[in-house]
């Protein structure tokens, strides 16, 4: 027992603790692909978390009474590195399980990723937390010092749980991938308690090693189509799909929505995409001067304007600037005077810009995570501050078919700060609002179609017959209190319940 008691508890403690909070930034990062990493889903997280960390203090509390031995605590870390181990090696299945109840819009957001967290770190977590009594006990010399010791295990432990939360956050995800990132901390848990096993269970953490070996996969393989490019960004899994007819597609975590399209012959996607070439013409007879165009993944927009209109300048904003470089690579996306990329989130360079725009362009909800603080009051008027006079907002928003709660929502929060509001419903899925000072005319988009290239005249005729009073029926959302999660997610369960 000499050898193995060498092994000090507060390294012990300290790993573990690293290795639960690396665990929990790793899970939301490893479900975000497939549900997203909004507010619920993070509430999802850290709830499990929390859970399983009370009943391993439970646990751990009652095993160390039953058994004050460092072999059993020991074995049961290296128990909880084995199952940290095959975390990423079973995640795939597990939420794309979870994943295809979500993609047949039978459950919502909220209930598929708490089943997914459930199922990979509820336990290995649960058996962690039980370490920290379970090391108490063993450092307990006797009652005298018991307070000091424990706040010493915790506050060791603590310290270990921030060092895993940046180190997971800052290092590992970005330069070794959610996979790896999870080995790591394994292979740490499997070191450390080898080391207060003895020599012959070292053989535990070499096998842990050897599963970094492993390539990493994809995340979720196209049902159609080849997978030609994917990354892990900072922010998201992204991958760009060729088809066998030459067309090739941006998806974006969970592969719901397709967030740009590229065509070998044409920059037009028949999507409601080429509504952002001709709606503004509604509100105004010219070609924009300048435009911001938030949201921009692979510049399928962009590029369009590069070709129809390529006087316009058009700041591009994209909180992953990652995207900026598929698009360049994939997407024909071109660096050119009149365009400038902006790696920033949208609301934050609203807030810091001084140019004025003739529109802002709107593409960043995509369910079921719509960021809550572009689509308060507060937000468009802050884009109408940042509009010249005459200037207009137009926002893509993606719903279930049928259902109109989003858009209800939307309608009503853009006007409170918008004196006219319209709709062109171009898909079932789609819906273009625009915002503007001056009233968007069907007329007016018509006349200006007899002026546009020859393959726009089509779309603005299309977008002219469409363009519609807004829906009624919405509550203002506001920065105090913006609840979309939850519409998002009441939209789709309605949806399913219909479909049934």
């Amino acid at each position: 027992m000499g050898n193995r008691r060498r092994l000090p508890l507060e390294l012990l403690v300290f790993v573990v603790g690293a290795a639960t909070l690396g665990a929990e930034i790793a899970v939301a990062r490893l479900i975000a692909p497939f549900f997203g990493d909004s507010t619920i889903v993070w509430a999802n997280t850290i709830a499990v978390v929390l859970v399983a960390l009370s009943i391993g203090y439970w646990f751990g509390g009652r095993m160390a009474d039953r058994h004050p031995q460092l072999d059993g605590l020991c074995m049961l870390v290296l128990a909880s590195a084995g199952l940290l181990a095959v975390v990423p090696i079973v995640a795939q299945p597990l939420l794309s399980l979870s994943v295809d109840a979500f993609d047949d819009v039978s459950v919502g957001g909220f209930a598929g990723s708490l089943f997914g967290v459930l199922a990979l770190v509820s336990i290995p977590v649960l058996m962690l937390g039980a370490v920290s009594p379970w090391a108490i006990r063993l450092k307990l010399h006797s009652v005298e010092d018991s307070g000091e010791t424990a706040g010493r295990m915790y506050a060791i432990s603590t310290v270990g749980s921030l060092f895993g939360t940046f180190s997971a956050a800052l290092l590992l995800i970005p330069l070794v991938g959610t996979q790896r990132t999870f080995l790591a901390y394994a292979l740490a848990l499997a070191l450390v308690a080898a080391l207060g096993l003895g020599r012959r269970w070292l053989a535990a953490p070499g096998a842990v090693a050897l599963l970094l070996l492993v390539p990493a996969g994809t995340v979720k393989a196209a049902d159609e189509g080849t997978v030609v490019h994917e990354a892990e960004t900072t922010y998201q899994y992204a991958r760009v799909v060729e088809y066998p007819d030459g067309r090739r597609q941006l998806e974006l975590n969970e592969g719901q929505a397709i967030h740009s399209v590229w065509r070998r012959d044409t920059v037009l996607t028949g999507n409601y995409w080429d509504g952002y070439l001709t709606l503004p013409f509604s509100v105004g007879d010219r070609p924009p001067r300048k435009v911001a165009m938030l949201g921009v993944a692979g510049g399928t927009v962009a590029r369009a304007y590069s070709k129809y209109f390529p006087d316009t300048i058009i700041d591009a904003v994209e909180i992953d600037g990652e995207l900026f470089d598929i698009g360049r690579r994939w997407f024909g996306l071109e660096d050119r005077p009149q365009l400038r990329a902006h790696a920033e989130d949208a609301r934050p360079f609203l807030r810091r810009t001084h140019e004025r725009y003739d529109l802002i362009f709107l593409d960043t909800y995509r369910q079921p995570y719509i960021p809550f603080y572009l689509a308060t009051k507060e937000f468009f008027e802050l884009a109408r501050e940042r509009l010249v006079p005459g200037g207009a907002v137009i926002i893509n928003v993606g719903h279930p078919a049928g259902s109109e709660r989003l858009e209800q929502v939307l309608t009503a929060t853009m006007g409170a700060a918008f004196p006219h509001v319209a709709r062109d419903a171009v898909r079932r899925t789609n819906t273009l609002l625009i915002g503007s000072t001056v009233a968007p005319s069907p007329g007016r988009l018509r006349t200006a179609a007899q002026r546009l290239p020859s393959d726009l005249r089509p779309i603005a005729r299309a977008d002219a017959d469409r363009l519609a009073p807004p829906l009624a029926g919405g509550t203002v959302y506001t920065d105090d209190r913006a609840p979309v999660e939850w519409l998002v997610d009441k939209s789709l369960l309605d949806y399913a319940e219909g479909d049934r």
